[in-house]
């Protein structure tokens, strides 16, 4: 009798470059592929966000839609599953006779609990997590976790310095392990595509084809912070988010590129913003809860508080400045905004506005198509002066922004920045105030 593993997918929404595919793709098993679509996702949480916006859906139903085809060709068949993971993955491991659990492993501390969870409610199951969201494995880092450097930089030359060359997990062709069931309870249906990207394995392909077939990776770092224009920056990261295409793929990408075109200051750039994001998921596992903590890495809390109407203000691109509000807007309407918007949006909440950063945070987790925990989180702690930045924040002058990189208003203009424009922060008056 073969040996039963269910494959609980999560952020890996791929069969290239899945260690997991490869490993049991020669092995004499039944497999059952399962993703579960948790309630929670689309519940107001503590901030009252949603985990996962209109667009943050649309991306991830494309996503498992071009996973369950593939799966298909190859013999397999995807199953989507709506309920509370734990005891959802703990009823079917039961019913299935499941003898092994097989997950990649998480850098969130929530998700983190999950797993955790769901082993302690099946203590006869086994379970085997793989490292496939980063470039390198634990292993591999030339320091232990406990010793990981407080800033980027360090980490970056430590990394660059004693690691070996990144080498990517192949499949081979031909049928996966039969499935457990033979076809999915409920087929999921193709969706149009409205937004900006498209979700799945097979777009991200097409899109790292396309953006290593020309010359914009040659100019990344010329065109990187504008605030406009779908080629001026990579757009990897909708589809690194979801796991349709990995880290090592991408960083493979740009390696041929160098050797078969040109190795330029652009093209370190985009390994460089890979390292960026390696940095934040070893910080995400190293700090823990600490990465949602209004104080973060440091000592003491920063003097922001909590205002609704500035809130919203900032969310609804209704503020005083309309370059934020041009950001705003874009995001709302799309799911999708650049770093430089990010970083601009970010530090208004923060010192502008002088708002918690956490409801910014959960804002752009709930809107951003390519929200990951490490670098949302990560960043948001950066800018506000409570994470890994050595300077102790980022407070960018909104003039100055708008002056260099929205000189003739044609961005704020496109995303009418000056609509909703207040000409001040808070609409209140004599009345409003306690005598």
């Amino acid at each position: 009798m073969s040996k039963r593993i269910l494959y609980w997918l999560q952020n890996d929404l791929r069969l290239t470059d899945n260690t997991i595919f490869s490993d049991f793709a020669s092995q004499q098993c039944a497999l059952d592929i399962v993703f579960v679509i948790n309630p929670h996702w689309l519940k107001n949480n503590n901030y009252q966000q949603k985990p996962y916006g209109v667009h943050k859906q649309q991306f991830l139903m494309q996503s498992l839609y071009e996973l369950q085809q593939a799966l298909i060709e190859r013999g397999q068949t995807l199953h989507v599953l709506e309920g509370e993971p734990v005891s959802l993955l703990k009823a079917r491991i039961n019913e299935q006779n499941i003898d092994e659990v097989v997950y990649s492993e998480q850098f969130g501390v929530y998700e983190q609990r999950q797993i955790n969870l769901l082993k302690a409610h099946c203590p006869n199951t086994k379970f085997t997590g793989a490292q496939q969201d980063t470039l390198y494995k634990q292993s591999d880092l030339p320091f232990d976790l406990s010793e990981l450097p407080k800033h980027f930089t360090p980490f970056r030359k430590k990394v660059e310095a004693a690691t070996s060359p990144i080498s990517l997990s192949t499949l081979p062709n031909g049928l996966l392990p039969q499935p457990i069931t033979l076809c999915a309870k409920k087929p999921l249906e193709r969706i149009a595509n409205n937004g900006v990207m498209h979700g799945g394995l097979k777009s991200a392909q097409a899109h790292l084809a396309q953006y290593f077939s020309g010359l914009l990776p040659s100019t990344y770092k010329i065109t990187r912070n504008e605030l406009d224009g779908f080629n001026n920056t990579t757009k990897f990261s909708t589809w690194l988010a979801f796991g349709c295409v990995s880290a090592r793929q991408v960083y493979k990408a740009v390696e041929e590129y160098e050797h078969e075109h040109i190795a330029n200051e652009s093209t370190y750039w985009i390994k460089f913003e890979l390292l960026w994001r390696e940095y934040f998921k070893w910080h995400a596992l190293k700090a823990g809860k600490s990465l949602f903590s209004f104080k973060g890495q440091k000592q003491t809390k920063p003097l922001t508080t909590f205002m609704p109407s500035r809130f919203a203000a900032w969310c609804n691109g209704a503020t005083p400045y309309p370059l934020v509000n041009a950001i705003m807007n874009e995001l709302n309407a799309t799911g999708y905004i650049s770093n430089r918007a990010r970083q601009i949006a970010a530090s208004c909440l923060v010192n502008e506005l002088g708002l918690d950063w956490r409801y910014g945070a959960a804002y752009f987790e709930q809107q951003l198509i390519d929200y990951d925990v490490a670098a949302n989180w990560g960043n948001w702690q950066y800018i506000a002066g409570v994470g890994v930045d050595p300077r102790g924040g980022r407070h960018f002058n909104i003039e100055k922004q708008t002056l260099q990189f929205d000189p003739h208003t044609v961005y704020t203009n496109k995303w009418q920045g000056n609509k909703n424009a207040s000409t001040q922060l808070d609409n209140l008056n004599e009345v409003d105030w306690p005598i």
